[in-house]
This record gives structure tokens, sequence and C-alpha cells, in this order.
């Protein structure tokens, strides 16, 4: 009985990470470019009492054993990669990406970041920036003359300046993709930074390589599924109740067993 306390515990400890989990996945579904988050779970060792195979006294072999659980345990939270839905704000420095890949941030350490979140600006000398005001990589500068800005699905952004009837090609946004995109990590504000996890970035033109396209005056939204996220929440809930009645009922038994008298 005092084993099932402590399993029953580990199983609130791990729906209480799940529940960390969903409640982070709620509270971005509005969140351009966000991915969802999903915690995957795995059970603790066991205790073996008798082992798979013992030969019995008579030649014959138990077929099963026995082996106790200790419980459950939080073994990883991975990002889900899938594509999310796209809006229209027809604001032409606003770009989704349809397909793999993420737009290169330099960071003012000097770092590479990588983000989704297309939703972007022009500073003060006309480079496009993040919403923080991160240049994107590469430095493209907008004239400040220009007109109109387009950028086509392979990324090569031109701009109509006065004058010309023509539109002048001023740089192309490049896109990276990972061997294993799980294995970014997170770091807030839309970003995400390499790891050894997620191998190293492979950069190239939009549309080749696996990459996929731009589409410029849309902003993929978050791809939480808010009706999904309220069952995932309903599930954890329910088995952090069902754990702590198994908790509630090993105590009843054990108060029992100190109430016995001779």
């Amino acid at each position: 009985m005092i084993r099932a306390l402590w399993t029953a515990g580990t199983g609130m400890v791990v729906q209480q990470a799940n529940l960390d989990v969903i409640a982070n996945n709620i509270a971005n579904v509005n969140t351009n470019g966000f991915k969802k988050s999903r915690a995957d779970f795995q059970d603790l060792m066991y205790q073996t009492l008798r082992l798979q195979g013992t030969k019995t006294e008579g030649g014959g072999q138990i077929p099963t054993g026995i082996q106790v659980g200790h419980g459950a345990m939080l073994a990883a939270v991975q990002k889900v990669f899938m594509q999310g839905d796209f809006q229209e704000t027809q604001n032409e420095l606003d770009l989704a990406i349809e397909g793999t890949g993420f737009i290169t941030v330099i960071m003012p350490s000097g770092e590479k970041a990588y983000t989704r979140a297309g939703a972007l600006k022009r500073d003060s000398d006309g480079k496009i920036v993040t919403s923080e005001g991160h240049s994107i990589e590469p430095t493209i500068t907008i004239p400040n003359n220009a007109i109109s800005v387009s950028t086509g699905t392979d990324g090569i952004v031109s701009v109509k300046l006065p004058n010309q009837s023509a539109p002048q090609q001023i740089g192309t946004i490049q896109l990276a993709s990972f061997p294993n995109q799980a294995g970014l990590k997170s770091t807030g504000k839309n970003l995400y930074m390499e790891t050894d996890a997620s191998g190293a970035p492979n950069t190239g033109k939009p549309g080749e390589n696996g990459l996929g396209t731009l589409l410029q005056g849309f902003l993929e939204m978050s791809n939480v599924n808010v009706m999904q996220e309220m069952i995932n929440l309903i599930v954890g809930q329910r088995a952090y109740e069902v754990n702590s009645k198994a908790i509630q009922a090993a105590d009843e038994m054990l108060q029992m067993a100190n109430n016995i008298k001779r």
C-alpha cells in the first residue's frame, strides 16, 4: 500500500506536467507561427519479484513472472510542426511559409535563430526585420523611395521605384530546414535555436530541395486545435482525479490496518 501511494503520486505529477503543456498550447492559440507541444510519458522501473522463465521443482517453467511497476514519468515534450492555417492580411511585408522551412534571424549576440512567424517589419534604415527588430538573413534593405514591395513564392524581393516601369530586385529571402525539427530549442518570441539533436540547417531558395514556398500578404496561424486541447484537458483532469482516488484508497487501507486491535 505504501508503494501505491508513491506510484499514484507519480501519476499526478505527470498529469500536472501534461496540464502545463496543454495550458501553454491554449494560451498561444492566436500566436502567429506557433507550433503546439505534446507531452510524452513512459513507465518507471519495475520491481521483479519473480523472473519469467524460472524453473520449478517439477521441471516446469514459470511463463510470466511477477513484476510490479512504480508509476509514470515525463519522457519528452515534443513540438508538432504541423502546418497551421493561413490568414490573409494584405500587408506586403507579411509572409507565410507554405511547407517546410524557417526564416533565419540574426540575434544581437550574432547567433542565428529561426522562426516561422512571418510578420516582418521595416526599420528606420529600411532593413527587413522581425517584430523584435532582429534582421533576417540574408539582410534585405528596402529603398526609402520604394512605392511598393513584392515577394515571390521563390523568395525574390522586388520593389517598385518612382519613374521606373519595371520592378527592381533587391534580394532573396532564403529558408532553412533541419533533419530533426523536433530537436530545435524553443527560446520564446517565436524563435528556435539549433541544437545537436536538430542537426545543422540546410539553407536554400524557397521551393527548392524540399523547402516550402512563400505567400505574400498572409500569416501562418497557430496549429493549435482548441477542441482537441479541451479534450486532452478533460482526459488529463480525469487521470489526475483517478490517481488521487488511488492515493485516497491506499490511505484508507493503511488506516484500517492501523486500527486493527487484538
